[in-house]
């Protein structure tokens, strides 16, 4: 599996290559994903003719695009048997903290602009740097504790 993903805005895809843009996986994601098409896979045949192929690399168990209440609430699921505080992490707080631990990482403000898929750097510098140390020793303690596992 080539490390490198092509993303399109909201699970959209493009005839113009201009609003697609390509990013590089570290070693981790790439091995989440192998195990996830693996398990789609497993979906798939489980769901026999009631499988809808979407070509969605997530799905619901039967192909279908996902419900964002039903993301949400798997989410908080994970979040609480992880032994963190559901009501603070949702999928777009992991965005923020994604861009902050970057941020201290010393990524510089354009690329991690790029990779989030904004245009300029005044929405990342304004609406996601705010929280870098709250967020990072937070984030760092929760993924010390998942990793331990």
């Amino acid at each position: 599996m080539d490390r490198r993903v092509a993303l399109g805005t909201r699970g959209r895809r493009y005839q113009d290559q201009a609003l697609r843009r390509s990013l590089a996986l570290p070693k981790r994601c790439v091995e989440a994903l192998k195990a996830h098409r693996e398990q789609q896979r497993s979906d798939r045949k489980a769901a026999g003719e009631k499988w809808q192929d979407h070509g969605l690399v997530f799905a619901s168990l039967v192909g279908t695009p996902l419900d964002a209440h039903n993301v949400r609430r798997a989410f908080r699921k994970i979040v609480k048997n992880a032994g963190m505080p559901a009501y603070y992490w949702t999928p777009r707080e992991m965005r923020h903290s994604f861009v902050s631990l970057l941020s201290d990482s010393g990524v510089p403000l354009e690329d991690i602009a790029r990779l989030v898929g904004h245009s300029g750097t005044a929405v990342t510098e304004t609406v996601y740097r705010k929280r870098i140390r709250p967020v990072l020793l937070q984030g760092a303690a929760a993924m010390d504790d998942l990793f331990a596992r």
